[in-house]
């Protein structure tokens, strides 16, 4: 099999691939948009990973099951140490977290980088190269068995939904290097990987351990950039006020998970109590769609795989701080006030509200003005999150209409 070239038109340039033969066609894992930024003017627009375009949870489950089997295939040290990015790849990275535990991995911490600041705590502080907003933070886990299992780790798995360059891991790589000498190797897992061979060669070089590259297809992409007066000239406020974020978060990812979170065995009945005293039966024709925010959206993929095994047809979305010309695979966009009191706007892509039921917002901050907006607006049932770490990583939802 020989490579395959794809050209894009977009409102900002020309995206061009060269892909390498693979299993699954490009298109059912990809579309591709134009983003409103000054340092990187496309997106590959995910179709298997519940960020910018609505998914299955089973697609979903499909996607974290592949990529676990192949970190695992390759095999992975005990009390290894597994990184989902933020904001887009947190739920993915939690995913593929979950689905190795499931096929045997032992012992193992997961992580996810955040935007957001908690004070006093420890943390690695890295930059995103093309992102909005640059500053991410990688916290120090809290419990000390884990903290030192974070310290001493010898593998190292870094997931996030696609890879252009892999700076961004570089610098990661570097930075945890610093605090433990301990690493032997490193795993980069993606959805898709566009990395040119020179950028691997350069970080394989920098980091002087074996490193592992992972992924559902691989290529290489180029950008020709045109100047649209429509889009360059925006300026969006994707960055936080600096306060400290803790009173607001619940989802424990950013400071450490050691083994899969559990929700109710009877959340589908709970979950039934606000659905049908209010339309009194299913509408098999129409999905329900489960909607995360932002970083916390992995919650919204567990409930919506919940509610998928009890029957029910389910899509699975997330709000983002990305702003996406419309365009190409973006066909509808919702613009609001984000819920972690940063007063930034956040977006929602390719949703319809008439198409679906019944929309459950699941959330990890207490309700506030933003959500209250969005809750009566879509006419949605509220699903918050709170966690409880012992004796065993237990999340309960509570359901509520406005």
């Amino acid at each position: 099999m020989t490579q395959t070239s794809l050209t894009i038109e977009l409102a900002t340039g020309v995206l061009s691939l060269e892909l390498q033969p693979g299993i699954i066609p490009i298109k059912r894992l990809l579309g591709f948009a134009a983003r409103v930024s000054s340092k990187r003017k496309f997106l590959l627009v995910s179709k298997v990973l519940g960020k910018h375009y609505p998914v299955t949870p089973r697609m979903m489950s499909w996607s974290y099951r592949g990529l676990a089997r192949a970190v695992l295939k390759i095999g992975v040290k005990p009390n290894s140490v597994w990184i989902g990015m933020a904001e887009t790849a947190t739920g993915l990275g939690y995913g593929v977290y979950e689905a190795a535990h499931f096929e045997g991995l032992q012992q193992a911490l997961f992580l996810q980088t955040t935007r957001y600041h908690l004070e006093n705590i420890a943390r690695l502080e890295f930059q995103e190269a093309h992102s909005h907003a640059t500053d991410f933070f990688l916290y120090y886990p809290q419990e000390e068995i884990a903290k030192k299992q974070f310290l001493v780790a010898q593998d190292l798995v870094l997931i996030d939904d696609e890879i252009s360059t892999g700076k961004t891991f570089l610098r990661l790589i570097k930075a945890y290097q610093a605090i433990n000498p301990n690493l032997e190797q490193v795993f980069i897992v993606s959805l898709v990987n566009f990395a040119h061979s020179d950028d691997r060669t350069a970080l394989e070089t920098q980091v002087n351990i074996p490193v592992h590259w992972l992924s559902f297809r691989q290529g290489t992409l180029s950008f020709q950039d045109k100047y649209n007066i429509e889009i360059d000239n925006i300026t969006v406020n994707v960055s936080g006020n600096g306060a400290c974020k803790q009173h607001l978060l619940a989802w424990p990812g950013r400071l450490g998970i050691t083994r899969p979170v559990q929700l109710d065995q009877d959340i589908s009945a709970q979950f039934e109590q606000y659905f049908f005293t209010h339309f009194g039966a299913m509408d098999i024709s129409r999905p329900i769609l489960v909607l995360g925010s932002g970083e916390c959206n992995a919650p919204a993929y567990l409930l919506g795989r919940a509610l998928e095994q009890q029957g029910y047809k389910i899509n699975v979305q997330s709000t983002t701080r990305s702003p996406i010309h419309p365009g190409n695979e973006i066909k509808w966009i919702a613009e609001f006030i984000d819920n972690y009191e940063d007063d930034i706007p956040n977006f929602l892509y390719n949703l319809e509200p008439n198409q679906y039921q019944q929309i459950i917002v699941c959330h990890e901050t207490p309700l506030n003005a933003a959500l209250l907006e969005r809750l009566i607006a879509w006419n949605a049932i509220s699903a918050r999150i709170e966690f409880q770490p012992t004796p065993s990583h237990y999340a309960k939802l509570h359901f509520s209409r406005s």
